[in-house]
């Protein structure tokens, strides 16, 4: 049972569109790659870090079905997407434009705003719009001379699920770059970067994968790679880091030409083991088990969804809204230890796979309660 692998607390954990709950094994794993050389041994560890930071590459490249060197770790998803956003020579360009969605995460916008060059153009798709609609991506994609289109494969707030395929297919018919982000959806939904074909990607490691924070990464097509030349540089940039020839700079020649200075590396080794434990269990069964869940709160609570239902939209998030009983039911489940949390729209509930049948039950008994007690 995938429950007895995981450190679950007392309580229903129903959290993991935030953070996903770590391995039993993840603190073993984490003394052995990084403490124990460090420890143990009377020379310079950095060694067996780098094989932990190539492990996690390795990881990634199992996980999306692609090419280790065509990853690069980052700090976070906003620092990734400056470096790329400034590397690249179509996306420095004067008047250059991209097309992002109003429901996308703000941090995203944020870098978006700064790293382009001033006379950039945004182009927002409205947040009223379906996102889950390729024709709505098309329209805007159609209509627009778009240099490059962002893509939140889902989107946090409003559970919905982007048409990545469809998307990025449109995306190549108007000669546009396509950035794929990745943070709400890996090791949820599936993404074949072989078959998906984008030109970049973005993601994290602290949600659904239950890696921790601060194991970002950023996945550059090979068709993209020898185009982007970073600004943001250090000596882990360099095709050789340890020639020590200050004069001399050259990008390495895989995407860790993104990587920058002296590296964290503590992040990555523990981010690699959850990522290596979701490839070989398989994103198909974590997604199955995500589906049935759902399926129960789309069937016990439909009068109060706000995400959408079919599985092909749906994020692994429902999202539900009690209208005045909003408070009530917040309490009730508070009260319950049922950890959930809340947006605009409702209540963000998201079961992955280590949670069973009792945390969905308990969670439908003490919605139900408070809404009867308060009818």
């Amino acid at each position: 049972m995938n429950k007895n692998d995981f450190v679950i607390p007392q309580g229903s954990y129903l959290l993991n569109h935030s953070v996903g709950r770590p391995l039993k094994s993840a603190e073993q794993h984490f003394h052995q790659q990084f403490f124990a050389a460090w420890q143990n041994e009377n020379k310079e560890p950095w060694q067996q870090w780098l094989q932990g930071v190539e492990a996690f590459t390795s990881s990634l490249a199992k996980l999306f079905n692609s090419h280790s060197e065509l990853f690069c770790p980052q700090v976070n998803l906003s620092s990734g997407l400056t470096k790329l956003l400034m590397s690249h020579p179509r996306l420095q360009q004067e008047n250059c434009k991209v097309l992002m969605a109003e429901s996308d995460f703000p941090s995203m916008g944020f870098a978006m705003q700064k790293a382009l060059p001033e006379s950039a153009e945004i182009v927002f798709i409205d947040k009223h719009e379906d996102l889950t609609d390729a024709q709505i991506w098309q329209s805007y994609l159609a209509n627009n001379n778009i240099d490059l289109v962002f893509i939140s494969h889902v989107y946090s707030n409003t559970g919905q699920q982007a048409p990545i395929h469809e998307i990025i297919n449109i995306a190549k018919q108007h000669n546009t770059l396509s950035l794929l982000d990745v943070a709400q959806s890996a090791g949820i939904l599936e993404v074949d970067l072989t078959k998906l074909d984008a030109d970049f990607m973005l993601g994290s490691s602290v949600k659904w994968l239950c890696g921790g924070p601060g194991a970002a990464y950023l996945w550059v097509n090979s068709k993209q790679l020898s185009l982007c030349q970073p600004q943001d540089v250090g000596w882990f940039s360099h095709q050789n880091p340890f020639e020590f020839d200050i004069k001399h700079f050259a990008y390495h020649q895989t995407a860790l030409r993104f990587w920058g200075g002296t590296p964290s590396v503590a992040p990555y080794i523990l981010a690699s083991h959850s990522i290596n434990y979701f490839a070989d269990l398989g994103i198909e069964k974590v997604r199955a088990h995500n589906l049935a869940m759902l399926a129960q709160f789309h069937d016990q609570l439909a009068d109060y969804m706000r995400s959408p239902i079919q599985a092909d939209k749906c994020s692994g998030t429902a999202i539900m809204h009690f209208g005045e009983q909003q408070a009530a039911v917040k309490a009730a489940l508070i009260a319950a230890n049922i950890a959930v949390d809340e947006r605009h729209l409702g209540l963000r509930v998201s079961a992955h796979i280590y949670n069973e049948q009792q945390d969905i039950d308990k969670f439908i008994k003490t919605v139900k309660s408070a809404l009867y007690q308060r009818a």
